[in-house]
């Protein structure tokens, strides 16, 4: 491990970012943040994935006297940070219940002898006796708070632990904190604040828009299907599926690994170790499909994710954001898919319902939720829909959408919508979407003949359109909060009497959108979807070679020995000496240093 040499108290903000980490220059809210914080004060930093954040608080523990302490909720996490600092030279630690006994004394003695410049730590770890104690006898530059949104009980992955950080400023008097996120809506943000007693903290809040993500939203007409003809898209390539359960999880590997597909489950009742060889293999550069729960990817800094596909609706646009964010860490193009379904919605509905939460609470889980199912359902562009969630306004429609790649036919839906009501309420609100349909369709199957329902007035009906169209007119209603879902063992539709009622009337209007083929869905996605091409594509490979076997030698992931954005931009350089390597964004001196030589014969003998 080094012993810190390469920085120097009151060193430069901008000659550390280009000499340690290779960069030429801040982005402006990075600039702004880090002068705020090597000055003294105060931060919350709301930044989305691979926008940079960990920078705003790096460069300002280098700069400053002491270790710079970051409290961080996952052990994969503060792996992946600590071995990428290593590999720029800087003298990275953690502290953690997974360490070796031996890396566990070799980071203390650093640590004691004032030779850390960053130390990873979990919130638990850090409030106990021992550790408080010991690092209270140590300078210190700063302390972060990562992935601050575990902080708020309003947050997606609220963390009660994390409230008893508001302990900090008693405990590291005059020293600057950040908080950092790249998720959080306005309620979040200030409970972050006030949680971490850090109101007079000054916020640098970037735009969440990722012009790098393809975000789609398709109708679940036969999921299993679906997801193939997804993945077969994205043969070769490394991706995450989500799944609402850990049954579904393991379902959903299973039948992938049938048909071929390289896939690994994921979810927290797994034995330990099997978690930790499926973190292994993904963090591997292995292009593999993990299923998993939500219980996997935050922490995960994996770059080349190049899709992120959703089997079940998240219960919130910051969830769902920051999954999809896990994707394109490395700004390449990146696919992003929700499927979803009327029983999605009420599922979802009757799960709020169900919860125990305080009142208050409960109200702000279901604002969270409509607006995620009017995101499903909007038909303008999503990205818009998406970063209004968040305060911001974008001024125009993005362009890598679905809804703006094929903006979808709305049509006058009020017959068709009283067609469906009229079916729910002439056959009881006793059954489920399958038995309305057959009833709108006229299909005789037994159900339909031993209820007698073939004597319906709306028996037939609906004749002219497929079942699929059908399923898209019942889950719109249901996202509109016409009908609801009885989430028993049929899933049974009923009527909404007070929203229905006006319909049924012929009161008010009712719009509807025609859901647009998968298939075409995914023809107009491709084009956004592949990377840009290596100038030199051979080279770029052999260059992957060289990166997989160093970081196979090192049992470190490959991303943090070079991310391929720079094996790229070796390979469309050529460098022929030190020089103009080390030139090339993201080397830096360290890695200069460390790889030159090899990078440098791999160049010449390629030629």
């Amino acid at each position: 491990m080094p012993d810190g040499s390469l920085f120097a108290i009151g060193a430069d903000p901008d000659d550390v970012l280009h000499r340690v980490f290779g960069f030429p220059a801040f982005r402006p809210l990075q600039s702004a943040a880090v002068s705020h914080v090597v000055g003294g004060g105060d931060a919350l930093v709301l930044m989305p994935t691979g926008g940079g954040k960990s920078l705003c608080y790096q460069v300002p523990a280098l700069c400053r006297p002491g270790t710079g302490i970051v409290i961080s909720p996952l052990i994969a996490l503060m792996d992946d940070q600590v071995a990428a600092l290593r590999q720029l030279g800087i003298a990275a630690g953690a502290l953690h219940s997974e360490l070796e006994p031996e890396e566990h004394r070799r980071v203390g003695r650093l640590l004691d002898a004032g030779e850390l410049d960053l130390l990873y730590v979990s919130p638990e770890r850090l409030l106990s006796p021992g550790t408080t104690e010991r690092l209270r006898r140590q300078r210190t530059a700063l302390v972060a708070v990562d992935e601050a949104h575990c902080v708020s009980q309003w947050g997606h992955e609220f963390r009660p632990e994390y409230r008893a950080l508001n302990q900090l400023a008693e405990m590291f008097p005059g020293v600057p904190r950040l908080a950092l996120t790249a998720t959080a809506d306005h309620r979040t943000r200030d409970d972050i604040l006030a949680a971490l007693g850090m109101r007079d903290a000054e916020v640098f809040a970037a735009s969440f828009h990722r012009p790098n993500l393809h975000i789609a939203v398709e109708a679940k007409i036969g999921e299993t299907a679906q997801l193939l003809a997804f993945l077969r898209d994205h043969a070769d390539q490394a991706g995450i599926v989500y799944c609402g359960s850990r049954a579904k999880t393991e379902r959903v590997a299973a039948a992938l690994k049938a048909r071929g597909f390289t896939s690994i489950v994921f979810h927290a009742g797994l034995p330990p170790e099997q978690k930790r060889d499926g973190l292994r293999r993904f963090r591997s550069g292995e292009a593999v499909v993990m299923v998993a729960t939500i219980a996997f990817g935050m922490g995960i800094d994996r770059p080349d994710v190049r899709f992120v596909v959703h089997l079940d609706m998240p219960d919130s646009p910051e969830a769902y954001y920051q999954q999809i964010g896990r994707a394109g860490r490395d700004g390449d193009p990146a696919d992003t898919r929700l499927l979803y379904g009327g029983e999605d919605i009420g599922r979802a509905r009757h799960f709020q319902q169900m919860s125990s939460a305080p009142a208050a609470q409960k109200r702000v889980m279901n604002q969270r939720l409509e607006a995620m199912i009017a995101l499903t359902e909007t038909a303008e562009c999503r990205t818009h829909a998406l970063l209004a969630c968040f305060g911001e306004e974008l001024p125009a429609p993005c362009g890598h959408c679905d809804n703006c790649l094929s903006p979808p036919v709305i049509v006058d839906g009020l017959q068709l919508a009283q067609k469906v009501l009229s079916a729910v309420y002439r056959t009881g609100q006793r059954f489920g979407a399958l038995h309305v349909i057959a009833v709108l369709r006229g299909e005789l199957t037994d159900a339909v003949k031993r209820w007698g329902h073939e004597a319906l007035p709306t028996f037939g009906t609906g004749k002219a359109h497929a079942p699929a169209f059908w399923r898209g007119v019942i889950r719109q209603l249901i996202a509109s909060g016409v009908l609801s879902v009885d989430m028993g063992e049929f899933a049974t539709l009923s009527l909404v009497t007070e929203k229905a009622r006006p319909i049924l009337r012929g009161e008010i209007a009712v719009k509807l959108r025609q859901d647009a083929p998968p298939v075409r869905a995914r023809a107009e996605a491709r084009a956004l979807r592949a990377p840009a091409p290596a100038a030199d594509g051979d080279l770029f490979e052999t260059l992957r070679a060289w990166r997989a076997d160093e970081a196979k030698s090192q049992r470190v992931p490959p991303y943090v020995i070079f991310h391929d954005s720079v094996l790229r931009d070796i390979a469309a350089v050529r460098p022929h000496s030190a020089d103009e390597l080390g030139q090339i964004k993201g080397v830096g001196t360290s890695k200069l240093g460390r790889y030159g030589a090899a990078v440098l014969k791999t160049v010449a003998t390629s030629a």
